[in-house]
């Protein structure tokens, strides 16, 4: 083999091996089975209406507590000590009504979560436990929330349809734990894998 060839083969194997694989993930804590059910009903409700709407599949509702975005693979093992490493407690969550991010311009229905300051004080204990990694800290107060749908194009009737699910509220549970989940896009919606969870 010519010795230009070698060394064009050579340095593909260089760059392939220290490619950079980069995977979404995100801090998720689970809501119970009954809260999820009652949030496919509201889904149901919401169905009536005239908007565009992506629907959350039922089994995948949650609480992110920190979106991290997309990080190289190779900084896992590090980001599974620091969010082992965080003391915590179990706490109880509620959630409440279904309503928009924001009546203007509406982009998410979700379910407002009760959870007395919890999920702010394990924000901030998450943004102390990743910041040796250089993983940017929030900005922004921590809104505890539940998305059940994502909304694609408003309609004057999705607050029609919100209107029926006024005062309704979905349940409580107690959170005793987080998870590290990746998250791959699809066409179908995002598929979620559990790289990690800590229990308290």
């Amino acid at each position: 083999m010519p010795a230009c060839r070698r060394k064009e083969r050579l340095s593909l194997v260089d760059e392939w091996d220290n490619s950079t694989v980069m995977v979404r993930v995100f801090v998720a804590l689970e809501l119970s089975g009954e809260i999820r059910s009652r949030l496919a009903e509201a889904q149901d409700t919401l169905r009536t209406c005239s908007a565009r709407l992506t629907f959350v599949n039922p089994d995948l509702i949650h609480i992110t507590a920190k979106f991290l975005g997309e990080v190289n693979a190779q900084q896992l093992p590090a980001i599974r000590e620091a969010l082992r490493s965080i003391p915590f407690r179990p706490f109880a969550i509620s959630a409440g009504e279904v309503t928009v991010n924001n009546r203007e311009r509406p982009r998410t229905v979700w379910s407002s979560i009760e959870d007395a300051g919890n999920g702010q004080q394990l924000l901030l204990a998450i943004d102390t436990a990743l910041g040796p990694l250089d993983i940017e800290p929030e900005t922004r107060r921590f809104t505890p929330h539940a998305t059940v749908a994502r909304v694609k194009v408003a309609d004057p009737s999705l607050f029609i349809a919100l209107r029926k699910l006024e005062g309704k509220t979905y349940g409580s549970c107690q959170v005793s734990s987080l998870k590290l989940k990746k998250s791959t896009l699809t066409p179908g919606g995002p598929v979620y894998e559990d790289l990690l969870e800590v229990k308290w």
